[in-house]
C-alpha cells in the first residue's frame, strides 16, 4: 500500500462543473487496504482536472490518514482550490463565470477492510467518503450540498505486481439536478527496483448533472521513494479516451510513520518539520 503527503500540482475537478474526487493518490482508482493500526499517513498536494467547460485546481491541500483500529482507517482532506471557466460561447451557459480561489469542499472518510487477502483470494473493502459543503458554491468552489462516495474495492498482490479496482456510486443530497452517478476503475502497477513503482489505470465516471458528462480515462503515474516507505514523491497524468474530453494530473509528497516509541505525532513533527 502506498499513499502520500503531497506538495505541488495535481488531483481533480472542474468545480461547480465537476466535483473533486481524491481517491487513491496519485490515481483516481482507490484500494481497500487501510493504514496499519497505530500508523499514520500525511500528504501535501495539488491537482488539476479540465474539460471543455474549463479547468480547476486543488491545492495547496493536506490529507491525513490514521489507522484507528485494526482494518479501519480514518481519512480527512482539507483543500484549497481554484476554478478557471473557459467562457467559451459554444458551451454557454455552463462554461461562463469568473476565476475564483479559496477553500473547497472538505472530505471525511472511513476505509474498512472486511476480507483479508490470501494466496488465492483478493482483499476486499469499502472506502465511504463524505464531502462537506465547506466551499462557496456561488463562486464555483463547492457543490453547495453534502455528497457521498459509496464504493467497494478489491486488491491482489503477487511478487512485484499489484492490481486493484472496483467502483460504486456518487450521491448528492438536497440537490435535485445531481442524481446518483456511477464511477469505477482498475489499476495495474509494478515495483521497479528499490526506488520506483509505476502503474496505469482505466477510470470511468458517469454523467453528473448537465455540466459533467460521462468520461473514460487512461492515467499513468507512480511513486519515487526517497525513503521506502516513509517518504515518497507521487505523480500521475491522464486523458480521456472516450466520452467528454477530460485531463487529469497529480503531484505530491507523502510521509508515513508508526506509533512506536518516538514515532507518534510529536516524534514525526520533531524529525521532519
Amino acid at each position: 500500500m502506498k499513499r502520500s503527503l503531497l506538495l505541488s500540482l495535481a488531483v481533480l475537478i472542474v468545480t461547480g462543473m465537476a466535483k473533486p474526487a481524491f481517491a487513491g493518490p496519485p490515481f483516481q482508482t482507490d484500494d481497500p487496504e487501510p493504514v496499519e493500526f497505530r500508523h499514520y499517513e500525511f500528504y501535501v498536494f495539488s491537482g488539476m482536472s479540465g474539460t471543455p467547460l474549463g479547468y480547476g485546481t486543488t491545492g495547496p491541500a493536506v490529507e491525513f490518514n490514521w489507522g484507528a483500529v485494526p482494518n479501519l482507517q480514518i481519512h480527512v482532506i482539507l483543500p484549497m482550490g481554484a476554478v478557471f471557466p473557459s467562457n467559451a460561447p459554444a458551451y454557454a451557459p455552463a462554461s461562463l463565470g469568473s476565476d475564483a480561489f479559496g477553500l473547497t469542499d472538505m472530505e471525511i472518510g472511513v476505509k474498512y477492510r472486511f476480507v483479508k487477502e490470501t494466496k488465492w483470494r483478493p482483499m476486499i473493502g469499502t472506502f465511504t467518503m463524505i464531502e462537506a459543503p465547506t466551499g462557496s458554491a456561488d463562486r464555483g468552489l463547492g457543490v453547495g450540498a453534502t455528497w457521498y462516495r459509496l464504493p467497494v474495492w478489491l486488491q491482489k498482490d503477487w511478487g512485484h505486481w499489484t492490481t486493484y479496482g472496483g467502483g460504486g456510486f456518487q450521491v448528492v443530497t438536497n440537490q435535485s439536478e445531481n442524481e446518483a452517478s456511477p464511477f469505477g476503475g482498475w489499476l495495474l502497477q509494478r515495483d521497479i527496483g528499490k526506488k520506483w513503482t509505476l502503474g496505469a489505470e482505466v477510470y470511468s465516471h458517469g454523467a453528473d448533472g448537465p455540466q459533467t458528462q460521462a468520461s473514460t480515462m487512461i492515467d499513468g503515474g507512480g511513486y519515487y521513494y526517497f525513503r521506502n516507505p516513509g517518504f515518497q514523491l507521487l505523480f500521475a497524468y491522464g486523458h480521456s479516451v472516450s466520452g467528454q474530453p477530460e485531463n487529469y494530473a497529480y503531484l505530491g509528497l507523502y510521509w508515513t510513520w508508526g506509533s512506536k516509541p518516538g514515532h507518534g505525532l510529536n516524534g514525526f513533527f520533531h524529525r521532519h518539520l
